[in-house]
């Protein structure tokens, strides 16, 4: 049977960058990537229609997508970090937004990621699958994906890593400020904060009123951490906020803090539902996942670099309906991916991610307003005052 369309043009492109030691990797890897984006499922049986060119059954081919996820020489630094270098590589010098976050699977296994945000999403950096009961892991077994992070960024970037409670340690913020990166960090309420003042008290105790938010430079926690609080109470947020930053506390540290919820979850969601139902997948085993997971990734960047050619050629509004851009840019890839495939017409030369972060997506008015809304404080107090 011929070649399916997608598979043999990714084959084209992506050995430019990827050069494993056997070339039958490279074959199943892009055929698999190729699976996915038209199937836009992480079930591997999901796979069976866009292989059919391969003359065996479904067993054989189900049995043979297992060996593939099961292969230890599947890995990322083989097949994804190519690629990523090649997607970041105008980024040299540049300032970066990244996100660390956690995420479940089947309350068995957790999703580690550090994701660069991007156009009101996030893209995979680097991820690791553990076997673990709990989204609250500790700094040593997250540690590695941190540092495949340093390794995978161009040379000079200056980066701002945002990170939820669950990261409040003092392990984190030393190693970001050996890496010279920025931070801003959510603290949990039973933090001990000791003020410029030489007090210490618990972070619920520096909490505002509501409507109201204070700002206390340099303090000090978790024994040495030198750093700034910012803490805020909103009457459309369910609980106040208090945010620790290496960089000066100001009201721009909520808006830099707030850029984590627009991007690492709807990413989860994408992984799990909306884009790629990894939840169905039925596959377990850290490693089968990790191996997984990094085609995602892969799916996930060439959908958002042919995004990217449809809005800079003028093209979105043939696959967006709305008057401002309103799908992900994951999406429109997958929406022009499929017109292609449909017409049999070639893909684009695959583009590098644009310094510049677009606009964030909304698909209604309701969600525009919400995304748009200017949040002001009745008083802003800075201590010690």
């Amino acid at each position: 049977m011929p070649v399916p369309h997608l598979y043999r043009q990714l084959q084209t492109q992506l050995s430019q960058w990827i050069v494993p030691q056997d070339q039958r990797h490279l074959q199943g890897f892009c055929e698999n990537v190729a699976a996915i984006l038209q199937a836009q499922s992480a079930c591997l049986s999901h796979w069976l229609p866009y292989l059919s060119h391969r003359d065996c059954q479904a067993r054989s081919h189900l049995e043979r997508l297992s060996y593939f996820v099961h292969n230890p020489k599947i890995t990322a630094e083989t097949f994804y970090h190519p690629l990523l270098r090649q997607f970041l590589k105008t980024w040299e010098g540049m300032a970066m937004t990244l996100t660390l976050d956690t995420s479940m699977l089947w309350d068995q296994y957790c999703l580690i990621e550090v994701c660069l945000v991007w156009g009101g999403r996030s893209i995979p950096v680097a991820q690791a699958v553990l076997e673990h009961g709990s989204a609250t892991v500790a700094f040593e077994e997250y540690r590695q994906v941190l540092d495949r992070a340093v390794q995978l960024l161009p040379p000079g970037v200056q980066v701002v890593l945002l990170a939820d409670r669950g990261f409040e340690h003092g392990e984190l913020m030393r190693w970001l400020c050996q890496h010279h990166w920025s931070w801003v960090i959510r603290a949990k309420s039973d933090l001990n904060i000791t003020l410029s003042t030489g007090q210490t008290t618990a972070v619920s105790q520096l909490l505002p009123p509501q409507g109201e938010a204070y700002l206390f430079p340099d303090v000090i926690v978790l024994q040495d951490i030198e750093c700034h609080l910012a803490t805020a109470h909103l009457a459309l947020a369910d609980e106040a906020w208090a945010v620790l930053t290496n960089e000066p506390a100001s009201l721009q540290t909520f808006a830099l803090y707030g850029q984590r919820f627009g991007g690492i979850e709807p990413h989860f969601k994408d992984y799990k539902s909306a884009g790629f139902e990894l939840i169905r997948s039925r596959l377990r085993g850290a490693s089968a996942l990790n191996c997984l997971l990094m085609l995602l990734a892969s799916a996930t960047l060439i959908a958002i670099s042919i995004a990217v050619i449809v809005t800079q050629e003028g093209r979105r509004k043939w696959l967006d309906w709305h008057s401002q851009r309103g799908l992900s840019f994951l999406q429109l890839g997958l929406r022009e991916l499929k017109r292609l495939c449909y017409q049999q017409l070639a893909i684009p030369r695959l583009a590098i991610l644009p310094t510049w972060s677009p606009q964030v997506a909304y698909a209604s008015l309701k969600k525009r307003e919400r995304i748009e809304t200017r949040i002001e404080f009745s008083r802003v107090t800075v201590f010690p005052a």
